[in-house]
């Protein structure tokens, strides 16, 4: 025992002396050893504030729908999407709730249009995407449209990464109503931020710019003033989120819109991000480039809005880590969304069209930790796949995520694979229950022309469609209470979920993962322990089977047998 003790210590003596040398050889180099410490600190960790819900109006339950990219991958055309948005409305699914035909992937030209907007493939959607538009919402139905953040989508095709206005600006125009925001050919931004010497005003109704000093700012967190040789100084200590400038008495003879230029000191030649923060509230961004010194000064201008008399200007680098920039970037072009719609509706004097915003970014950096904020939805894991294995792994993920979720804010496993590949009868009902007990998105991806038959009808002996148009599975979903399953059970084969419902019953789900038929027993005293369910204590309780369409009375507990890869699903009710 002594002489591991001494093992220990002498590891210890040995990193102590490490970070000491690490100590003096920064502050050789007038670099902060802290500032280092806290920096590294910083990128482990999400600084993204979601104290509010972004809540567009548009999605108090879980969205439901058909996107193209399962079935038909780069392989899209109008008139495929034309006879997709046809099958919904002879099958009955979109009298289901099946609403949003969304394009993903492939549907764009290589090439902007001559005034920098993105177009549709100039063959393949030859018609133009307000056309279709119109196309679909004639039929009653909305059509949603897709791209990355990035500066290209997975396919290789123009993105919207720094074409955020532009682009939410022609989405608007076009009417799209479900807007899909992948995360392929991502660039993040910096955590580095400028050096800044002073800002400047100018603008309507100022003679010659106004200059606040870097003297004048108030600095906060590790921001410090650094004076140079010949009398200039600058602030240094704004990257990565631990330190902040503060202009205060920024004043203006009336309402509107001001040039503010940062002088900032060029120091090196990495790429770096500046937030500028008007008045507490109006945020504006800067990427910068890598700086040549030929000049020891360099001018960044954009255009802000002050309001008449004092104002106040913060500029900081608040980005630490990956999921900072993620959700910045993901804010920025939802807000972009929300301005463009409102921006259309006044100028054309019509009703907004607001559009779902949904954040693809696979879950690589915990959205359900920042993105209610910043959009409506949002991907908790990477792309399904129309396997069992595939199904289970995703799920997995997402029941854990329940907290996360509520009414206009919805996890989202991902697209639903019910009717593609080699899953079998039982596995699609589990899918399509799972997904439903999760209030997750219901997004078809599967080939429901396969529904029409050669005359044009519906053929509604269809397994997959029945299993698709099941009403009291997708009520289950679509509950406006909005709350997803509880896991309150499981075993390693077979879990048992509790959704609380918003008349006051709840939804219960056996899941067997196995590949051999369980017997799953609840105790309804385990259900009414759960601070979220509103099921009154009660002598008995309504039993529905929700695929069996059977019912029965129980008292103390439900208990049934679950084929393989199978469900259960029941509602409770209190009989009165």
């Amino acid at each position: 025992m002594k002489k591991e003790k001494a093992v220990l210590l002498g590891v210890a003596a040995a990193a102590g002396a490490a970070l000491g040398g690490a100590a003096v050889y920064l502050k050789k180099k007038n670099i902060c050893p802290r500032c280092e410490i806290k920096k590294a600190l910083s990128k482990t960790k999400i600084h993204y504030s979601k104290d509010s819900l972004y809540n567009n109006g548009t999605c108090a339950v879980p969205p439901m729908g058909w996107s193209s990219w399962n079935l038909f991958k780069n392989k899209i055309d109008e008139n495929v999407i034309l006879d997709i948005a046809r099958a919904m409305k002879i099958s009955g699914l979109a009298d289901a709730g099946y609403v949003y035909v969304n394009l993903d992937d492939c549907w764009q030209s290589s090439m902007r249009d001559e005034n920098g907007r993105l177009q549709g493939d100039l063959t393949t959607f030859p018609h133009g995407i307000k056309w279709l538009v119109d196309e679909v919402n004639a039929m009653g139905l909305k059509l949603g449209i897709y791209s990355s953040n990035g500066t290209f989508t997975c396919e290789d095709l123009p993105a919207s990464l720094y074409h955020e206005r532009t682009d939410a600006e022609t989405f608007a125009e076009w009417g799209v109503e479900y807007f899909k925001y992948d995360f392929c050919h991502n660039v993040p931004l910096p955590s580095k931020a400028p050096f800044i010497d002073s800002i400047l005003i100018g603008g309507a109704g100022i003679s010659r710019e106004e200059e606040y000093s870097a003297q004048n700012a108030v600095l906060t967190g590790e921001a410090k003033l650094v004076k140079e040789d010949g009398g200039k100084s600058y602030i240094k200590g704004l990257c990565s989120g631990i330190g902040a400038a503060e202009f205060k008495g920024i004043t203006v003879p009336e309402d509107g819109e001001y040039v503010l230029t940062i002088v900032m000191r060029k120091s090196d030649s990495k790429d770096k991000f500046c937030q500028v923060t008007v008045n507490k509230t109006d945020k504006y961004g800067i990427l910068i480039p890598p700086t040549k010194a030929f000049s020891r000064e360099g001018r960044l201008q954009l255009v802000v809005k002050l309001k008449k008399g004092e104002n106040t200007v913060e500029l900081t680098n608040p980005v630490g880590s990956a999921a900072d920039s993620a959700a910045m970037q993901y804010e920025k072009m939802g807000a972009e969304l929300k301005r463009a719609t409102a921006l259309y509706a006044e100028k054309n004097n019509c009703e907004e069209k607001p559009i779902l915003f949904s954040i693809c970014e696979w879950g690589k950096n915990r959205p359900w930790k920042w993105a209610s904020k910043a959009g409506n939805i949002w991907r908790t894991t990477p792309d399904i796949m129309p396997h069992w294995a595939s199904i289970i792994g995703i799920y997995e993920v997402n029941v854990r995520l329940n907290k996360y979720a509520g009414p206009g804010a919805f996890n989202d496993p991902d697209m639903l694979e019910v009717g593609n590949g080699d899953l079998t009868v039982q596995e699609n009902m589990s899918h399509f229950s799972l997904w439903a007990m999760m209030a997750a998105p219901l997004i078809l991806g599967n080939d429901i022309r396969s529904f029409v038959k050669e005359d044009g009808t519906c053929d509604n002996d269809n397994k997959i469609l029945n299993i698709l148009k099941n009403e009291e599975i997708i009520a289950v979903d679509q509950d406006k209470l909005g709350i997803q399953c509880v896991r309150i059970k499981s075993n390693g084969v077979a879990d048992v979920l509790v959704k609380p419902l918003a008349d006051g019953s709840v939804a219960l789900c056996f899941l067997n993962k196995g590949p051999v038929k369980v017997n799953v027993k609840c105790a309804v005293k385990d259900i009414l322990n759960l601070a979220s369910v509103r099921l009154p204590s009660a002598q008995s309780y309504n039993c529905r089977d929700l695929w069996e369409k059977t019912e029965q009375e129980i008292s103390e507990s439900v208990e049934a047998g679950v084929e393989p890869h199978g469900v259960r699903v029941f509602k409770l009710s209190a009989v009165k």
